[in-house]
Order: structure tokens, then sequence, then C-alpha cells
């Protein structure tokens, strides 16, 4: 019995893998953007890389 073929499906906005509906989610599954609770995170931290370089570059 393979039920994980009826749930819905989404792409995470972070690192762009599907996730299935989990039922944890049932009531804001419209508002789930994020497949976990790291890429959220992640997402919400500026890119650290991205400024060190460029600081790099100023010097």
């Amino acid at each position: 019995m393979h039920r994980k073929q009826h749930l819905s499906q989404k792409t995470c906005v972070q690192c762009e893998r599907p996730f299935f509906w989990r039922k944890k989610w049932a009531r804001c599954w419209d508002e789930v953007c994020y497949c976990s609770e790291r890429c959220r995170r992640s997402a919400k931290q500026p890119k650290r890389l991205a400024s060190k370089h460029s600081k790099e570059a100023q010097a």
C-alpha cells in the first residue's frame, strides 16, 4: 500500500527539493515554503560568503 503517492507536493524555496504534505502542516499548508527548519533558517540568514568576498575585493 503506497499512500504517499496521493499526498500534495511542493518544492522548497531554499534547496529546491520536493517535499510532501505532513499532518503537522494541515492547517497552514498554503503558507509552507520550506521543507525543513534548516532551510527556513538558512533562507533568513544573510549569505556570509558573499559579503566576505565583497570586502576582500574592496581592499
